[in-house]
């Protein structure tokens, strides 16, 4: 079944990009249930506080999605890549705009482990690990991308792999070196 929903998925992303308003109602049923787990995983790292509810966080990527510049959706998988990090960047730029303080003290450490990042779900944290991405997506743009998918939207290394038009095991090794680097990155932040 996941077959057969993947390739429709597919089919309705292919014609939203050649300009099919019809495929991306069509689409939205179908996706909606995956974007929302997706927008769960990442509201379960946020503070208890937050303002910010899973729906709110589904509808303005969707908004990111449907108003951005056409996209040439390859597949289900290139769409759930592109979907998380429309919601990275929504969730990275609502901490920022709550803390206002200047890059330093406030860092505080944060673990990366191969399954969570286990957060305290602070926003100075978020942050962190958004500017670490942004420093290993200019040393490695593809390495950035297989964290981002992974951790946050939540791919295997097939999926991946597919999005990135590479090997499975190229898809591992940069995953094992991306969370090496991110760790030693974000410990020397805290330090």
């Amino acid at each position: 079944m996941l077959d057969n929903s993947s390739h429709q998925i597919t089919l309705l992303l292919t014609n939203w990009s050649k300009g099919d308003e019809f495929a991306l109602e069509q689409l939205m049923p179908l996706v909606y249930d995956e974007l929302r787990q997706m927008a769960a995983r990442y509201m379960s790292r946020q503070p208890s506080g937050h303002t910010f509810q899973t729906t709110e966080l589904i509808h303005e990527a969707y908004l990111k999605l449907a108003d951005g510049k056409e996209q040439n959706w390859q597949n289900r998988a290139h769409f759930f890549g592109v979907a998380a990090k429309a919601m990275r960047h929504i969730l990275v730029d609502y901490a920022r705009s709550k803390h206002s303080q200047k890059r330093g003290g406030w860092q505080e450490r944060v673990t990366f482990t191969e399954d969570d990042l286990a957060t305290n779900g602070r926003s100075e944290e978020i942050v962190a690990l958004d500017d670490a991405l942004n420093q290993l997506a200019v040393l490695d743009e593809r390495k950035s991308r297989v964290v981002e998918m992974k951790f946050f939207a939540g791919l295997n290394v097939e999926e991946i792999s597919e999005v990135l038009k590479t090997s499975p095991e190229t898809v591992k090794r940069d995953w094992r070196f991306a969370r090496t680097w991110l760790l030693r990155e974000l410990s020397a932040q805290s330090e």
